[in-house]
């Protein structure tokens, strides 16, 4: 491509910081950039950014597809909620407009698992407006990709164990809530774990009525067996409390989260495979103490054992870094959903984006 990357931003909360900031710095261009809440409406980017004036405008949402129609970009990212249902108007956008979108939703990581429903209508519109629709971010990397390549190291797997956490103050209310966040541990029990407490011909019901809530994990597994090329038996979940022995602030949730409540959760995903090799993954997202910090840790366990412990991966950064890296696989990819494991690894970009693309 002879010119520069048109890329819109969808969502101009936190991480639309670092997104809008890293497109620019790959010799991208953003075009237009949009939210819902009004104290961002009206702001020009770089007032988001913190940098000078940029010259673009954040508009209403309500405007995404009016101007996806009249001046096509290249590629929007989205960076709002974490589940599916919250993004289906987003998607559905720009599947029928033909413009071609990467979320850091975590869910359309891969959510062939988790909302099949949603992502068939999806997947259909891209393909018949001949754009393409992903997810990507921290997990592409070292929850995905990190653990398949070394993977490809070890002669005979027996089981995948993976932890990673989380501070849920980096990422804004929803995925705070979503957390369980502040909750007393009833409510918690009540409102949050419940949802897991069903039988797998339960959870197979809720999951074709697109009401099922995945954990991040959920999806992450789905994602190794597909790259991996394992097939699943069995997969289930649950979600635990986790709480602090003193009261925690949450500047996210503007309150302060007493001792014994729910600082956030931990969800736990086993996978079992038809191969005999087990998955077993968990997140841990909470409102950290003082003392806690981001860790990513994996351990295959076979011929041989392997065990990667990453403690304090930039977990914010390395997420939006990913998107933008990803931006030519996804142009460049064949319509339709198209999740990353159908893509190659993901790559440093020291060339501007445009160089990348193959597509005309």
């Amino acid at each position: 491509m002879g010119r520069k990357v048109k890329v819109v931003q969808y969502g101009c909360g936190k991480m639309s910081v670092y997104t809008m900031r890293y497109v620019y710095e790959k010799g991208a261009e953003i075009a237009a950039a949009f939210d819902v809440r009004p104290e961002i409406i009206g702001k020009d980017i770089g007032d988001v950014i913190g940098s000078g004036k940029k010259g673009t405008i954040v508009k209403n949402v309500s405007e995404a597809e009016n101007f996806f129609k009249a001046n096509k970009p290249d590629i929007c990212i989205i960076t709002t909620m974490s589940l599916i249902q919250d993004l289906k108007e987003a998607f559905l956008t720009c599947a029928k407009t033909g413009v071609n979108a990467i979320s850091t939703c975590e869910e359309a990581f891969y959510p062939q698992n988790s909302s099949p429903v949603l992502i068939s209508e999806i997947d259909s519109l891209a393909k018949k407006n001949k754009c393409t629709i992903c997810g990507s971010g921290y997990q592409d990397v070292f929850w995905g990709n990190l653990v398949t390549v070394l993977s490809g190291a070890t002669q005979t797997i027996k089981k995948i164990k993976g932890k990673s956490s989380y501070n849920v103050e980096d990422y804004g209310i929803a995925l705070a809530k979503a957390h369980g966040t502040g909750l007393d541990l009833e409510t918690f029990d009540k409102e949050i774990a419940s949802a897991d407490k069903v039988s797998d011909e339960e959870r197979k019901k809720i999951i074709q009525s697109g009401k099922f809530l995945p954990s991040y994990m959920w999806n992450v597994n789905g994602w190794l067996c597909d790259k991996l090329g394992l097939t699943i038996t069995r997969q289930t979940q649950k979600t635990v409390p986790q709480t602090y022995g003193k009261d925690l602030k949450s500047s996210t949730l503007q309150m302060i989260v007493k001792a014994g409540n729910a600082t956030g959760m931990s969800a736990i995903v086993t996978t079992q495979t038809k191969e005999g090799v087990t998955i077993e993954s968990e997140c841990i997202g909470k409102v950290y103490a003082p003392e806690e910090f981001d860790q990513n840790d994996w351990i295959i366990q076979g011929e041989p054992d392997t065990e990667v412990l990453i403690n304090r991966p930039a977990t914010v950064e390395l997420t939006c870094a990913t998107i933008v890296s990803r931006i030519p696989d996804v142009i460049n990819a064949e319509s339709g959903y198209v999740t990353t494991d159908k893509m190659s690894t993901p790559q440093y970009r020291v060339r501007p984006l445009n160089e990348y693309i193959n597509k005309r």
